[in-house]
């Protein structure tokens, strides 16, 4: 439509240019050269009414698809605009995100790092403990082991005192006594004996 439109704008122009041109040859001819500084009524006339009509034709046929292939080319850059604006949000936004989950990762791997570090504290102290409550049962088991061999030892040594006494008795009062009487007497001696230390 616009391409027709020139054409008959065209075709209109040189219509007017040629129906102009008799005008001006017939002022040439009176009296010479036209001399371009003096008004002319005639000239002024024509370009006017071919101005008029150039506007009308433009303002009728040219116009109004300019004016709308302009604002078609400002609603492109519009959308593109608006276009540009979503996706920078939408990334403002991803960047975003993608900061508080590495943050959220960092934090949750400082959490995990306290948390090995607690849980190997409390691994040490209870093995320490456990080390300590060993050897506390250890020294308790060779305390009582001292104690039993030491109680053994006495008895083993009461009763070789006994027996000694006995056969140092006997070899005295030189005749066989009955050893499991005599065995009482000596103990009840040596029993009267350790009450008196005790003391």
């Amino acid at each position: 439509m616009f391409a027709l439109s020139a054409r008959r704008v065209g075709a209109l122009a040189a219509a007017l240019m040629i129906s102009a041109t008799p005008a001006l040859a017939s002022e040439s001819a009176e009296g010479g050269p036209p001399n371009l500084l003096d008004p002319n009524v005639g000239v002024m006339a024509w370009t006017l009414i071919i101005f008029v009509l150039l506007l009308f034709v433009l303002s009728k046929f040219a116009f109004k698809p300019l004016f709308a292939a302009v604002e078609a080319r400002e609603k492109a850059l519009e959308d593109a605009i608006e276009g540009a604006k979503r996706d920078r949000a939408a990334t403002e936004e991803a960047l975003a995100q993608q900061r508080a989950q590495l943050e959220a990762a960092r934090s949750e791997a400082q959490q995990i790092i306290a948390d090995s570090r607690g849980t190997a504290e409390k691994m040490r102290a209870d093995l320490l403990a456990q080390t300590k409550q060993q050897q506390e049962e250890m020294i308790e088991q060779a305390r009582r082991a001292i104690e039993g061999e030491k109680a053994a030892a006495i008895a083993d040594l009461r009763k070789e005192a006994v027996d000694l006494a006995i056969a140092g008795a006997s070899r005295v009062i030189e005749q066989n006594l009955d050893s499991a009487g005599n065995r009482k007497i000596v103990e009840s001696f040596l029993a009267s004996l350790d009450q008196q230390a005790a003391r």
